[in-house]
């Protein structure tokens, strides 16, 4: 039975700046930090390179795992029409407009300001912007 949604996971170009964001910014809250070619109990990970950073963020109902390759990535793109794969990523917050200016004034890429919801049986207000790696991330309010 199913019990809910546990985390999703993505790639990273810079662990320390992805965490700037949802943690400082967004509010998300650290779980674990750790080398991501070591298991939580210390043992070695064959299948990864090493210097790979893994950390596991708790986003209040589910978590968001990041993996920061030691290589770095290439920026994120969005998903092409006709395109199979994630869109965005949605984070519920008790005031948007707040939120949105205070994004815009540490210099968060803004992409669209906050505005009446499309989905207004389950979302009041709706904003945009893009996390460090240029991944779109949904700003709503209930």
């Amino acid at each position: 039975m199913l019990k809910g949604f546990e985390h999703v996971g993505m790639t990273v170009s810079n662990i320390d700046k992805s965490l700037n964001f949802y943690l400082d910014l967004l509010g998300l809250k650290l779980v674990v930090r750790r080398s991501g070619d070591e298991r939580s109990d210390g043992e070695p990970v064959d299948r990864r390179p090493a210097g790979h950073q893994l950390c596991f963020l708790d986003a209040g109902n589910a978590m968001l795992e990041i993996m920061g390759p030691a290589t770095g990535a290439l920026q994120a793109e969005d998903v092409a029409a006709g395109r199979a794969g994630l869109r965005h990523l949605t984070f519920c917050f008790d005031d948007v407009e707040t939120l949105y200016r205070r994004l815009e004034a540490a210099g968060v890429e803004m992409v669209e300001a906050p505005r009446q919801a499309y989905n207004r049986d389950i979302i009041s207000k709706v904003a945009f912007c893009r996390d460090p790696d240029g991944i779109l991330i949904e700003l709503v309010e209930r």
